[in-house]
């Protein structure tokens, strides 16, 4: 049975792959090119209203200074990455609120263009090309510094429930089946009353070294990945992180070293079974 439930967890986790993919694939993007024409026209005017009176600057400064959000004024993230500027308007990030209006605010889309071209072109920044939709359609398979920096690339932003119940049953089976497993195999066959003497053969110590060289090895992959994902964060462009290697890694890291305390336990370990009498409180 622990076997069956790892078999079944594992199939539950592909199925969750599955899931996550479908929730953090980039959105279509269409550009317009009337919509386009009516935000080159009307940005410059447009977007200093909204800035103004759409509490934009109630938040960020009326120059884009900061406050309550954070500063707009030669930042480096909206001057590098466009479509993130764009984003944030359309959807929001807590604690900012969503103001494009299929996410529930009360800008239209030539309003919330018109608002980014503003921030690109006010204060200190300078952009080269004219935010429309084509650059969000542009950007939106890119990785942008602030996703590489919290994974959320790849794993969705609001968990929905069956995400939940498919986490959380994965993580049962996996418990049940490698503690059954594991125990199954450490503590052998069933012992009679007393001491009792375990040898290491050859071939245990080869396994222990081995296991032992593999759990060092695996942590310095594991480090050096770790710091080959910060290193990128600063590259320019960004590179995004190895997730999976470092999943890998982290995982090879403590199968081993259970691997390591199993070894031990079976091999280098003397065991001692003891049974109270009959008569005694405790019969078994």
């Amino acid at each position: 049975m622990p076997a069956v439930a790892i078999v079944v967890a594992a199939l539950m986790w592909i199925l969750l792959l599955f899931m996550f993919n479908n929730d953090t694939k980039p959105t279509a993007v269409v550009a317009d090119p009337a919509l386009t024409a009516v935000i080159q026209k009307e940005w410059p005017v447009t977007g200093k209203t909204i800035y103004a009176n759409a509490g934009c600057a109630g938040c960020h400064g009326a120059v884009g200074q900061g406050g309550v959000g954070p500063k707009l004024a030669g930042d480096a993230n909206i001057n590098g990455d466009h479509a993130l500027v764009v984003t944030r308007i359309l959807k929001g990030k807590a604690p900012m609120p969503a103001f494009g209006i299929a996410n529930g605010g009360k800008l239209k889309d030539n309003e919330v263009y018109a608002v980014a071209n503003y921030v690109l072109n006010s204060w200190g920044n300078k952009s080269t090309d004219l935010v429309t939709p084509a650059t969000l359609a542009e950007g939106a398979g890119k990785v942008s510094p602030e996703v590489i920096r919290v994974r959320s690339r790849f794993v969705p932003e609001e968990i929905i429930l069956p995400e939940i119940f498919l986490v959380t049953f994965v993580m049962l089976l996996l418990t049940y089946g490698i503690i059954g497993l594991y125990s199954h195999w450490a503590e052998g066959a069933e012992l009679k009353p007393g001491i009792h003497k375990v040898r290491s053969t050859p071939m245990v110590m080869v396994a222990m070294i081995a296991s032992l060289s593999g759990v060092l090895l695996f942590s310095v992959l594991f480090v050096k990945q770790i710091l080959q994902g910060l290193a990128g964060m600063n590259a320019t462009p960004p590179l995004p992180p190895q997730v999976t290697a470092e999943g890998f890694y982290a995982a090879m890291v403590v199968l081993l070293i259970a691997l390591v305390l199993g070894i031990y336990k079976k091999y280098f370990m003397d065991g001692e079974v003891v049974v109270e009498d009959a008569s005694g409180e405790f019969p078994w």
